[in-house]
């Protein structure tokens, strides 16, 4: 037990020094936290200490996992049901273009450029042709744009960009058995109930029992989590469609997803953003940096040549197309996710799985900052003073999100 708290310290105060320095560098806090993790990771190879981060820990992996099961929770829970609907034609173009044109791309690169086998190619252009839910969401999180019809769009062209993305690799490298089938029909019969049974636990014990509703989402988090791993799918796939469903009481009802959201990036996050960071093996970018590289830039370009006309249909401001385009080129929890599922049943080699996470990583850094940098539509940012846009545009969290400082135990 010791040791479990010496790591969880060392964990916690990396997270505190990026919290630190990504408000100086006024830039995202996960991209600082995923570049804290890789040099946190190479220090300890370096110093031959690599066991002293325990990366690798059952309970810091389910830490990590419930980190992106949660945020991705939230990405789904801040979906407005009537933005969707009013722009399915948008976020199904977006995300389908988000999906194929990584996919074919990035798959002829690795078989015709690097020489790698069928299957190897196709698992590469599943793992790049993501878009990062979580990366996305955080970002939108800082900037206030989660709250903008701009923003709930771009989310939700996310949602059909990973869900091709999912449904690529069960059909093309994962068994459809009667597990699979159990599965659906059980997130089917959740996503039915699941708000009428909110609603009741809301109106019958929300106002006088502890947190009730952050307690009973966890549990549903985590059973449909647990029912995903046993029939061979990822736990996020399930937590986003839940939050899909209960976006309509998240929009009328904001407290309980405050406490989550609390919950979530306040503790869980930073170990799935450090962990990510720490997956980087430096000695596989510098045995072969083409590689990583044209992987790289056969993802993002791919995803800029394919996704940019069609923005273009939808968005007439300069801005707003090129940040659509940039963060739609992201990625990192599928593209993790395929890239180790690969490398898990023999699809690809040890170091070709190393080569995916870099270049997965990479693209959930270098567009990012790009679009931030350079790209960010401040005329949709929620309305403050110039002092305070001006800092949540740099990434800084700003007071149109106010921290909500409760204890859990007063009434909701």
């Amino acid at each position: 037990m010791e040791e479990t708290f010496r790591i969880a310290a060392i964990w916690l105060s990396l997270a505190v020094a990026a919290t630190i320095l990504a408000n100086h560098l006024r830039i995202s806090i996960a991209l600082v936290e995923i570049c804290m993790g890789v040099a946190a990771g190479a220090v300890a190879v370096l110093l031959g200490k690599g066991d002293l981060l325990g990366s690798n820990s059952e309970w810091l992996r389910f830490l990590a996992s419930s980190g992106a099961v949660l945020l991705t929770f939230l990405a789904g829970a801040e979906l407005d049901p009537n933005v969707i609907r009013t722009k399915l034609k948008e976020v199904s173009v977006v995300g389908l273009v988000g999906f194929f044109a990584p996919f074919l791309g990035c798959a002829a690169v690795a078989r015709y450029v690097f020489g790698w086998d069928h299957q190897a190619s196709l698992l590469c252009g599943i793992a790049l042709s993501t878009t990062s839910m979580a990366v996305v969401y955080a970002v939108m999180l800082e900037t206030g744009l989660n709250r903008t019809e701009f923003g709930k769009g771009v989310l939700g062209a996310c949602f059909v960009n990973d869900l091709g993305t999912v449904i690529a690799l069960g059909l093309l490298f994962s068994p459809f058995t009667y597990k699979t089938v159990m599965f659906i029909l059980a997130v089917a019969i959740v996503c039915v109930f699941l708000p009428h049974a909110t609603k009741v636990i809301t109106r019958l014990y929300a106002h006088r029992t502890a947190a009730i509703r952050a307690k009973w989402i966890l549990m549903v988090l985590f059973a449909l989590g647990a029912l995903a791993l046993w029939s061979g799918s990822e736990a996020v796939l399930p937590a986003y469609i839940a939050g899909m469903v209960l976006a309509g009481s998240a929009a009328k009802d904001t407290l309980w997803v405050r406490r989550v959201r609390t919950l979530t990036v306040g503790f869980l996050t930073p170990f799935y953003f450090l962990r990510a960071g720490m997956l980087v093996s430096l000695p596989a970018i510098v045995s072969g940096p083409l590689v990583f590289i044209g992987l790289l830039v056969g993802k993002v370009l791919s995803k800029i040549l394919g996704l940019y006309p069609f923005i273009r249909l939808f968005r007439r401001e300069r801005n707003e197309r090129w940040y659509y385009t940039l963060l739609m080129s992201t990625g990192l929890t599928f593209g993790t996710i395929s890239a180790l599922f690969g490398f898990s049943h023999g699809i690809v080699t040890q170091q070709q799985y190393s080569f995916l996470v870099l270049a997965v990583i990479a693209s959930a850094v270098v567009p990012t900052i790009i679009a931030n940098a350079a790209f960010l539509p401040r005329h949709l940012l929620p309305g403050e003073s110039a002092e305070e846009v001006e800092m949540i545009g740099l990434g800084r969290p700003g007071p149109a999100e106010p921290e909500i400082e409760q204890d859990g135990l007063d009434e909701e």
